[in-house]
């Protein structure tokens, strides 16, 4: 276990700077669902013959690294309503469910052009780093972007 951001240990999700979708020592790739986790590992072995490395700067995260990360986005936000336009609740996040990735700039460059061949797809308009599984995109394209988090439905339990 090594702490890094805010405190959080590997235990909780938390990266070292330069991991891949294929580091599965961590948590916060090992944890990811399965789906997405061989997605993304389809996307990444296709993207090296482009000279893409798909670095992983946030994937699956405990509860408790969750609720770190939002106590600290109303810390520099000010307010719960403005921190939820970039973090949510451990309750809602599918980073704690293992449902979302956030990548370097180079993966979220090349997902960006050919991420929903794989079913992977940006969800917020904010957050060109964050992406979640949605098979259907293959043949349909990836759905509209929100603004951002707060206005996802599934945020609102």
């Amino acid at each position: 276990m090594r702490t890094t951001t805010l405190g959080a240990s590997t235990d909780d999700g938390a990266l070292p700077a330069g991991v891949t979708v294929f580091d599965d020592e961590y948590p916060g790739v090992a944890n990811l669902d399965p789906e997405l986790l061989h997605a993304l590992r389809v996307a990444a072995t296709d993207a090296a013959a482009d000279g893409v490395k798909f670095v992983v700067n946030s994937g699956w995260r405990s509860p408790r690294y969750q609720d770190r990360l939002l106590r600290g986005a109303i810390s520099k936000y000010g307010s719960a309503a403005e921190a939820a336009r970039w973090v949510a609740t451990p309750e809602t996040s599918p980073h704690v469910a293992g449902k979302a990735i956030d990548v370097g700039f180079d993966a979220r460059a090349w997902l960006s052009e050919h991420g929903a061949r794989y079913g992977l797809c940006q969800i917020y308009r904010n957050e060109p780093w964050h992406f979640e599984l949605r098979p259907e995109a293959a043949h349909r394209g990836c759905p509209p972007l929100y603004p951002d988090p707060s206005h996802d439905p599934r945020m609102r339990r």
